[in-house]
């Protein structure tokens, strides 16, 4: 029983801290709490269930659709959004607002033109066969969300480390100014994280819709809320807080269905967070912002 929900929690966590991934990249870069990431989210999942029941497209590829949509949701965001705010010198409050206001008419989109009914993916598109291993069982379903989660992951890692194109992103987070004066096209790397940002949404709106199998215009909003609480526990801007963060919550939601009950899963998960920042308000990766006289 340990060892089952132990693999439950990490296929959630994996889709949690992916998700977390994206929003913390944002605001680490752009300096931008990006409030219509939960509506990019569920955009990613409907762009999947209409490619698969439309478009009769396998898992992988409706993956690969929701991607391009979502990415170029990402771009769209960043050119007509972002961009005119960060030229205009806006104070920080006004993306927050701005991306409010987006994702409330992109939700309203959705359900207007889908409805507010629960969607599900046909069962023969889903993987039903599993493998047992030592009394665990572990759906095909669930080992495809995990590795893609991990993989896309560790490709992110990678490039923010070891790629020309990482290391200016990281230079761009620690002074905007800086990186301009030597060269790198600021404006640009600013949108190829919206877009980066956008295609971990994307997917992680897929993997959830598959791993619950339930599609609807709301199913963003406690996805954001989960993924404020997740970058705020890692520490706002951290890599390694949104991952660590995002297997928290996973974990902690799991086990308290498991062995609590559901209906407690939000109080548990949520209370294990506030007193984790009770203990370390910075965050667990965060640093104490200096105060100057």
């Amino acid at each position: 029983m340990l060892a089952q929900q132990f693999v439950n929690a990490i296929s959630l966590g994996g889709v949690y801290a992916l998700f977390a991934l994206g929003f913390t990249l944002v605001f680490g870069v752009l300096n931008v709490v990006n409030l219509a990431h939960g509506a990019i989210f569920m955009l990613g999942a409907y762009v999947a269930l209409q490619a698969v029941v439309y478009f009769h497209m396998p898992l992988l590829a409706a993956v690969l659709a929701a991607m391009l949509c979502t990415g170029l949701a990402g771009w769209i965001l960043d050119k007509l959004v972002f961009a005119p705010l960060r030229a205009r010198r806006a104070p920080h409050l006004a993306p927050m607002v701005a991306t409010i206001g987006l994702g409330i008419v992109l939700t309203s989109a959705v359900e207007g033109f889908f409805g507010a009914q629960n969607l599900r993916f046909p069962v023969e598109a889903l993987p039903a066969d599993a493998v047992s291993l030592a009394g665990v069982r572990i759906t095909w379903l669930e080992l495809r969300i995990v590795s893609l989660a991990l993989l896309l992951m560790g490709v992110l890692l990678w490039g923010l480390r070891k790629t020309r194109v990482g290391c200016a992103l990281r230079g761009l987070a620690e002074s905007p100014k800086a990186a301009a004066i030597l060269g790198v096209n600021v404006d640009g790397l600013f949108r190829v994280t919206s877009v980066i940002a956008a295609l971990l949404g994307g997917v992680s709106g897929v993997l959830i819709a598959l791993y619950t199998n339930a599609v609807f215009p709301q199913m963003g909003q406690p996805m954001l809320h989960k993924g404020i609480a997740v970058v705020i526990l890692g520490g706002m801007g951290d890599i390694r807080g949104a991952l660590l963060g995002g297997f928290f919550l996973g974990f902690a939601e799991v086990f308290s269905v498991a062995y609590i009950g559901s209906t407690m899963r939000d109080a548990v998960a949520f209370g294990l967070l506030f007193i984790v920042l009770l203990l370390r308000p910075e965050g667990l990766f965060g640093q104490v912002p200096q105060r100057r006289a």
